[in-house]
């Protein structure tokens, strides 16, 4: 998308915060996704991990190795088909996606005294990355149609409360620098990197990927994970791809790279027998084991994809039809992996909400709602912030529904 294009977008809500309310809604809700999973059966977990023959011939093998520590071929094949699945030339597979995100920003230098403006509505290991450095997240809003930060809201936001300073940006109420923004495609939906790196470039900030949840999803042709200097991916037991737990560092940039391995292998100096470490340093290296098993997902990544498009295209068109609550389809100029598919209620309250979420979890569907904003957690309630008025309005109104990409074998045309 141009950037002619995203400011001549309307920042008008599509749903509008006086919505009487509609004691029918559960009912339709419940009746619209049964038509899609099917009467019978359930219940239906949200995102269930497939594990087949493949997985269980790589485990084997990598066992029969004796390979199953941080050291072997299943590591570096992995990174190796990582890197071609998401367009990049380097990959440091990790431990967790929050192990991860937190070596990106180690490795970007971000630490005490710093600030990091991150997506107040986002899964917390966002904010927790930050908080492991020793920075303080900065919480900024979201984009009602992407769900990632919004780059008008975080244009106009900056301009209010940073200021360049010997060349750095800072933020004016604390003084403290600016050290990257953070932007994390929700639900594999892409944000507008375009525009988002263009408020980065203005104020000199690195931008980074929270892509924990979009891995094969692509914006403006380029996959997830390629579109910043620096990116994180995740492989928890509920992504697309899973290793069980685990995670990956993305880049581009050689030197980044190698301040990324060094970091996430104890910052050992390389030395035939000795154990000599300069620096505080992690353990984050991803286990043999664990790459093994994701291997094999990542070689089936492009069915697993198929199938979840296939049956979000089955949502998006049974809730064109359903009063009240609209399908949140990928945003214009982006290929979603559709991780979890959402839907946006037109309800004024989280009563209202909770009342169908609560219809469906009774009816075997497994849903659940967004997550709670960071802002408002006790850790994280004191902590510097935007106006998060859409943040706050689409927390009341989101819903993710069961989103495995078994689900649409069980449709029937």
């Amino acid at each position: 998308m141009s950037a002619a294009v995203i400011e001549d977008r309307a920042d008008n809500a599509s749903v509008s915060l006086h919505v009487p309310h509609d004691a029918d809604l559960p009912t339709r809700v419940v009746s619209a996704v049964r038509s899609v999973l099917g009467d019978g059966g359930g219940p239906f977990p949200l995102h269930e991990p497939e594990i087949g023959a493949l997985e269980a011939q790589y485990v084997n093998d990598c066992v029969t190795s004796g390979w199953v520590s941080t050291v072997g071929p299943f590591v570096d094949r992995l990174e190796a088909a990582l890197g071609e699945t998401c367009g990049v030339s380097h990959v440091f597979a990790t431990s967790s996606g929050t192990a991860a995100l937190h070596l990106a920003l180690a490795a970007l230098g971000v630490g005490e005294g710093d600030e990091v403006i991150v997506p107040s509505l986002s899964f917390v290991a966002t904010a927790n990355a930050v908080s492991y450095t020793g920075a303080v997240p900065h919480f900024a809003d979201a984009d009602e149609w992407t769900l990632g930060l919004d780059p008008r809201a975080l244009k106009k936001h900056m301009a209010e409360a940073c200021v360049m300073v010997g060349g750095e940006c800072r933020a004016k109420a604390s003084g403290r620098r600016i050290a990257a923004i953070i932007v994390m495609h929700a639900f594999g939906h892409p944000a507008e990197m375009d525009a988002l790196q263009a408020v980065a470039d203005e104020w000199d900030v690195p931008l980074i990927e929270d892509a924990a949840e979009a891995l094969g999803s692509s914006y403006e042709g380029k996959p997830a994970g390629s579109l910043s200097r620096i990116a994180a991916l995740s492989f928890n037991g509920n992504k697309i791809a899973t290793a069980g737990g685990g995670g990956a560092v993305l880049t581009n940039d050689a030197a980044l790279a190698e301040r990324v391995r060094y970091l996430g292998s104890t910052a050992k100096q390389p030395h035939k027998w000795e154990y000599v470490h300069d620096e505080t340093g992690f353990n984050y290296r991803m286990p043999s084991l664990n790459a093994a098993l994701l291997l094999a997902q990542v070689e089936r990544l492009p069915d697993f994809i198929k199938r979840k498009r296939r049956l979000a295209a089955r949502y998006a068109a049974t809730f064109c039809s359903v009063q009240g609550a609209d399908f949140m389809g990928q945003p214009p100029g982006a290929r979603s992996n559709y991780w979890l598919n959402t839907i946006r209620l037109a309800v004024a309250s989280q009563a209202d909400r909770d009342a169908v979420l609560s219809a469906l979890i009774d009816d075997g569907i497994l849903a659940r709602p967004v997550w709670e904003p960071l802002h408002r957690l006790p850790m994280y309630e004191h902590c510097p912030k935007a106006d998060l008025s859409m943040t706050e309005r689409l927390a009341g109104q989101l819903i993710n529904l069961p989103s495995s990409a078994k689900l649409q074998d069980l449709m029937h045309d």
